[in-house]
């Protein structure tokens, strides 16, 4: 069964961005990058929450269109409205059994791309199955929480660590209950 796998540059700290949204202190290259990258071209499907779909806009993203080209899009949201929505983007209801159906009928693994606040409630109910952190040699102090306010606690096993020459890491967990 494919499973849903939260990949997301993080700070030391536990930040996916700082105050308002900022990336800047984040690794935009680099061999770390470039694995991402890669490895992102092996998700058939992403799945985001209304805030990540619209923090696209701020680089060039056209509302209805898909971020990533040869996925097929999910964007999460109670309250999102595009009216030109192109074929690979559907806009959904916050609904676990429609988080499972997209799941349990994707090709290969479903990409999480963030952001916290979507990612929290979908840790809070059970439907990440790995977690694939950048790991940024940063602290920002302030921003938006790896997985937002969820209270969840959860047990992780280390499977993977690729590390690179600019200090980023890529550090991979299956989840456990």
């Amino acid at each position: 069964m494919p499973k849903i796998v939260y990949y997301v540059a993080t700070s030391l700290d536990g930040y996916i961005s700082g105050q308002d949204g900022d990336i800047s202190m984040f690794a935009t290259g680099g061999e770390g990058v470039d694995k991402y990258l890669s490895d992102l071209a092996g998700f058939g499907t992403v799945i985001m929450g209304r805030k990540t779909y619209e923090f696209g806009y701020h680089f060039g993203l056209l509302p209805g269109q898909p971020a990533y080209p040869h996925m097929q899009h999910h964007v999460f949201s109670n309250s999102l409205q595009l009216d030109n929505l192109y074929e690979k983007v559907q806009v959904e209801q916050l609904s676990v059994d429609r988080v499972k159906v997209i799941r349990d009928s994707a090709s290969t693994d479903v990409y999480l791309c963030g952001g916290g606040q979507f990612a929290g409630w979908l840790l809070d109910n059970g439907l990440i199955d790995q977690l694939k952190m950048k790991l940024n040699p940063i602290v920002l102090g302030v921003g938006i929480p790896l997985f937002g306010n969820s209270k969840t606690t959860l047990h992780c096993k280390c499977i993977g660590i690729d590390s690179f020459t600019d200090g980023l890491q890529i550090l991979t967990y299956d989840i456990h209950d």
